[in-house]
C-alpha cells in the first residue's frame, strides 16, 4: 500500500513538472508574440495609450505586470540561456522577468545559476539595487535658482527656463518623471522622442491639481470665452483670456473640467451665459460619481489616476450636470471622445458603452471567434449608427439612433 501511494505521488508530480515546462514554452512563446504584436502595432486603435495598456485591458492583467512582460520580451532576445529557461521550465515566469532586468549576454550564465538557488524576491531586491544608480552630490547654487516664463507666437506658445540647486532639481525631476509615467500617452506619441512631450503634460497635471484644491476659485480658476455659434456648427471663436484661440473640440474638453470658467457669448460680445456656475458638478456629486464609477469606464482601462468626470451628452450641447449624464473617465479616453472621434453612451442600466470613430462597438478582450485580432462587432445597424442619447419628459436618458 504505502509503494502504491509513493508510485501515485512521485507520477503526479512528475505530471505536473511536464505540465510546467509546457506552460514555461507557452509563456516563451506569449512573450516572444508580445515583441511582434510591438512591432507591427497591431495594439493600436484599440483604445489603448500604449502596449502594456492593451496587455491589461485585453487580458486582464495589472499595468505593473504588463509593462515588466513587455520589458522582459524585448530583453529575452539577447539572453539565451535565461530564454531557454523559461521555455523548459527550469525558471518560472516571475524570476525570468526580475532577472531580465539585470542580465546582459555576457552575465546571464552566471546569473541563471544564482537565480535557480535563491528566491524570486532576492532578485527583485538585487535588480531594484542596480537599477539605481547613486545619487549625485548636491551643490550649493542657492543665490543663483531662477525661473522664468514667456509668451510668444502671438500668445499662442509659453516658454519656461529654470535653474536649481541639485537638491531642489532632483526633487522636481523625481514629482516630474513620477507623473510623467502614469500619465496616458496620446497616439502618436508613444516614442522615447517623445518624453520631453509627457514632462510639459506630468507639469501641467501637477499644476491642475494644485488649481483644483485651491480656495480661492477666482484666482485659481481659468476663464475661456466661446462663441455660442462656434461652439454648435464648429467654426470656432473661443479663446482663453488673454487672447489665445482655441479649436472648438479643445473647448468642449475643457467644458468638463474644473476649474475653468466658460463664457458663452453672443456675436455682439454680450454673455448669454456663464458656463462653471451651471456646469461643475457639486462637490457631493462629484464624490458619488468616483464612488459609482470607481475608475475610468472605458472597457478594461482601469486606471484611478487623472481621472475627470465626463459629461455623456456634452454640457455644450444641452447635456445636464446630473449623475445620469456624468461618466469618470482617464485624461487619455477624455481626448478620445473629444478630439480623436470616439463616442461614450450609456445604457438604461447605466453601463458604458464605447464606440469607434467610424462607428463600429468597441470591446475588450480577445475576440471570441478566433481569439485574435479586433473583438466581434456589433451588428452593422447598431455599429453603423451609434446610439445618441436625449431626454424624454421624465428626464429619463433614453437611447435612439
Amino acid at each position: 500500500m504505502v509503494e502504491r501511494m509513493f508510485d501515485t505521488a512521485t507520477a503526479v508530480v512528475t505530471a505536473l513538472d511536464r505540465v510546467n515546462a509546457r506552460v514555461g514554452g507557452a509563456q516563451r512563446q506569449m512573450l516572444g508574440l508580445i515583441v511582434q504584436v510591438d512591432r507591427s502595432d497591431a495594439w493600436r486603435d484599440d483604445g489603448a495609450r500604449d502596449l502594456a495598456h492593451w496587455l491589461g485591458m485585453r487580458y486582464g492583467v495589472s499595468g505593473w505586470k504588463a509593462r515588466r512582460w513587455v520589458a522582459a520580451a524585448h530583453a529575452l532576445e539577447e539572453l539565451p540561456a535565461v530564454s531557454h529557461a523559461l521555455s523548459t521550465g527550469t525558471l518560472g515566469l516571475d524570476k525570468v522577468v526580475e532577472l531580465t532586468r539585470l542580465a546582459t549576454p555576457g552575465s546571464e550564465a552566471a546569473l541563471l545559476q544564482w537565480a535557480q538557488r535563491v528566491s524570486c524576491g532576492a532578485i527583485r531586491r538585487r535588480a531594484e539595487r542596480d537599477a539605481h544608480p547613486a545619487i549625485e552630490t548636491d551643490r550649493d547654487a542657492h543665490q543663483d535658482r531662477f525661473l522664468r516664463w514667456w509668451r510668444m507666437d502671438e500668445d499662442r506658445r509659453v516658454g519656461l527656463e529654470g535653474e536649481f540647486p541639485a537638491h531642489q532639481g532632483e526633487r522636481i525631476i523625481s514629482a516630474l518623471s513620477r507623473t510623467a509615467d502614469t500619465i496616458p500617452q496620446m497616439p502618436g506619441e508613444e516614442g522615447p522622442w517623445c518624453v520631453d512631450a509627457r514632462r510639459a503634460d506630468a507639469l501641467d497635471a501637477l499644476c491642475a491639481a494644485r488649481i483644483a484644491t485651491d480656495p480661492d476659485p477666482d484666482r485659481a480658476t481659468v476663464v475661456v470665452h466661446a462663441l455660442a455659434d462656434g461652439l454648435t456648427d464648429g467654426s470656432g471663436g473661443a479663446e482663453v483670456e488673454g487672447g489665445t484661440p482655441l479649436h472648438p473640440d479643445v473647448v468642449h474638453r475643457l467644458l468638463c473640467n474644473a476649474r475653468v470658467q466658460t463664457v458663452i457669448e453672443d456675436e455682439a460680445g454680450d454673455a448669454v451665459r456663464f458656463g462653471r456656475m451651471r456646469r461643475e458638478p457639486s462637490t457631493a456629486m462629484l464624490r458619488q460619481v468616483r464612488y459609482r464609477d470607481r475608475e475610468c469606464v472605458f472597457p478594461g482601462c482601469g486606471t484611478t489616476a487623472f481621472t475627470e468626470v465626463h459629461h455623456v451628452i456634452f454640457w455644450s450641447a444641452g447635456g445636464r450636470t446630473d449623475l445620469d449624464n456624468l461618466a469618470l473617465i482617464c485624461s487619455f479616453h477624455h481626448r478620445l471622445v473629444h478630439e480623436l472621434g470616439w463616442q461614450l453612451t450609456r445604457s438604461r442600466q447605466g453601463g458604458a458603452r464605447w464606440f469607434r470613430p467610424d462607428g463600429t462597438r468597441y470591446r475588450a478582450g480577445p475576440a471570441p471567434e478566433t481569439g485574435a485580432g479586433h473583438p466581434a462587432r456589433s451588428n452593422p445597424r447598431s455599429a453603423a449608427t451609434p446610439v445618441t442619447w436625449v431626454r424624454d419628459d421624465r428626464s429619463a436618458l433614453v437611447g435612439v439612433p
